[in-house]
């Protein structure tokens, strides 16, 4: 069967109507006139009502209905009544399914004024949520957690050891460097002092206290909290973007269980065996600078041997669990709420990382209070 090429005509029938007459077979391989040309003899014709003939109408397929969904959203859009007349009854109800609900349009989101952040309302807004948030997540954790003390989570021991891997022998590299260095600025800003009053054997003790009880546990929980706090977040939001997290689901799983405790109980068991690591990379640190003052080896292990003590040991070692576990709180409770792209998983590492870093230093502060009472 011979093909017809595809056109159309727009004529004028009165001064308030136009005809779009359309013609030939409008199929897929046939070229025929742009949209815009039609549009500019609309535009040039200023009628307020246009018919679309299709008596001389061959074969069509999807260009047609293109061609007059277009047609029909331009007579919307410039105030023109549409009709027909004469086209197959398939076009016609297929035309009424496609104008019959409008497109949706997103509307643009409303500039907020540059002190928005300052509203009292927003800021309680915000700060409620996160902390129901996390009472919740706690909460779930909580559950998981009295689940496999009973046997009964979804808790595989492979993923823990990987998980204890991954947050343990991986990390020494980077918790050696900055222990080390760490031990070497507490020294440096000892040195200063107590070389003014003839005191330079006294750096040994600042050191060894100072990494046992506070440096050597915050320097490695700060570590982790960049290094497996964010892994934890990107981890989950990638599996939260694959809906893999759905799946788990569908088949009866806890994500809480089968994601979240191996994780947190994976950093909870590493994190006193780094800080026990970090306080021996420091106190290292501090005797080679004490070397350069003058202080022998045998003098410096002497002096912070009669510093050590099982209390300051104790309160890095209690700070060290209680660091690991708000880590992983953070880091998982970020990856599960994460969104379903890769800007929000990016996201949610960087939130990861800065809510650990604020629960580091307030569970900091609040510990080194608690034990100024007890005298410890």
């Amino acid at each position: 069967m011979e093909q017809r090429p595809p056109g159309f005509e727009l004529t004028v029938q009165d001064r308030q109507t136009a005809v779009l007459t359309i013609s030939g077979d409008w199929i897929q391989g046939n070229t025929h006139s742009d949209f815009q040309t039609f549009k500019d003899d609309l535009c040039c014709i200023h009628a307020d009502k246009l018919v679309v003939d299709g008596a001389e109408l061959g074969r069509w397929d999807s260009v047609l209905m293109a061609f007059l969904l277009q047609c029909y959203n331009q007579c919307r859009d410039d105030n023109i009544e549409f009709s027909q007349r004469g086209l197959p009854a398939n076009v016609v109800q297929l035309l009424e399914v496609a104008s019959t609900v409008p497109a949706h349009e997103q509307k643009a989101p409303e500039a907020e004024p540059w002190y928005g952040f300052l509203d009292p309302g927003r800021l309680y807004g915000e700060v409620r949520d996160a902390t129901l948030g996390t009472l919740e997540f706690v909460g779930e954790l909580s559950v998981a957690l009295a689940r496999l003390t009973v046997g009964r989570a979804n808790t595989r021991l492979s993923d823990f050891r990987d998980f204890c891997y991954q947050a343990g022998p991986n990390a020494f590299a980077i918790i050696s460097l900055t222990s080390l260095l760490v031990g070497m600025i507490l020294a440096y800003l000892g040195a200063v002092q107590l070389q003014q009053f003839g005191a330079g054997i006294y750096v040994a003790d600042l050191v060894v206290i100072g990494m046992l009880r506070e440096m050597g546990v915050l320097m490695a929980a700060v570590v982790m909290a960049g290094r497996t706090g964010a892994a934890y977040a990107a981890q989950l939001g990638t599996m939260q973007t694959n809906e893999e997290i759905d799946a788990i689901t569908t088949m009866g799983v806890s994500p809480m269980e089968f994601l979240i405790v191996p994780r947190v109980l994976a950093l909870v068991v590493m994190m006193p065996l780094l800080t026990l690591y970090a306080n021996v990379l420091g106190i290292v640190g501090g005797g080679i600078v004490a070397g350069g003052m003058g202080i022998t080896p045998l003098m410096y292990i002497a002096q912070g041997e009669d510093a050590v003590s099982l209390a300051h040991l104790t309160v890095g070692l209690i700070k060290s669990v209680v660091f690991g576990l708000l880590i992983a709180v953070a880091g998982c409770r970020s990856g599960i709420n994460s969104g379903r792209d890769s800007a929000a998983v990016g996201q949610a590492a960087t939130e990861a990382v800065v809510t650990a870093i604020v629960y580091l230093i307030v569970a900091d502060a609040a510990i080194n209070i608690v034990f100024q009472q007890l005298e410890i």
